[in-house]
């Protein structure tokens, strides 16, 4: 239960708020390529647990001596997730495991050229994708015996599924990020709501005219 909702948090972070720190993004994203490959190795929860904690932090401290490459690494260790996932969504028991590695490489190299050049555009897209790949994994190991395909789908309609969620979540986790560090992607402000007109109040009416003086 521990590990599944560590997961699950830093699928959450790296998802709907990894473009407002690199540093978050960063150790998240190092946390995320640990686990995974952790997993693929058929480690137990907690071993998981520990070596994608020990690979976030690695992540950060070695970035951190030549912080320029930041961009570039959040976007390799991202895009390795993000391929991890699409082998997942794609492949079966009798696929080459060499496509798989192959789909993870490229895609993780692809992603930090992209990250390099178009900066927090792309990883915007790509915090948003990787993210929700772990809070996949995160459900999954909350609730195996519902959720356990979204993390290791065995059936086409499980494929098709854990396919589609992963792209809402990603989805959501992009439309969230964008709303909240519009000034941080270098996106312009939002217009603000147009003030609704005030209520005309209704012009007084004539007094009547003074009434006759009685009669003595």
């Amino acid at each position: 239960m521990t590990t599944a909702l560590v997961v699950l948090v830093v699928g959450l972070l790296l998802c709907f708020y990894g473009i407002r720190s690199v540093n978050l993004a960063l150790v998240a994203a190092g946390f995320a390529l640990g686990f995974l490959v952790a997993e693929a190795f058929g480690a137990d929860s907690w071993t998981q647990l520990w070596v994608g904690l020990g690979s976030g932090v690695l992540v950060w401290m070695l970035v951190s001596l030549v912080f320029r490459f930041a961009t570039f690494v959040v976007g390799l260790a991202t895009g390795a997730v993000i391929g991890a996932k699409l082998w997942s969504a794609l492949s079966d028991p009798g696929t080459s495991a060499l496509l798989g590695v192959v789909l993870v490489l490229t895609t993780a190299y692809t992603s930090a050229l992209l990250a390099e050049k178009y900066a927090r555009r792309a990883l915007l897209w790509f915090t948003a994708l990787g993210g929700a790949s772990v809070i996949l994994s995160g459900a999954a190991l909350l609730w195996p015996s519902a959720l356990g395909f979204l993390a290791e789908p065995d059936d086409g309609w499980q494929q098709t599924v854990m396919l589609v969620v992963w792209l809402a979540v990603a989805g959501s986790g992009w439309y969230v990020q964008r709303q909240l560090f519009r000034e941080r992607l270098g996106l312009p402000p939002k217009p603000p709501k147009p003030q609704p007109a005030p209520a005309s109040t209704p012009t007084a009416s004539a007094a009547p005219p003074p009434a006759p003086p009685a009669a003595g």
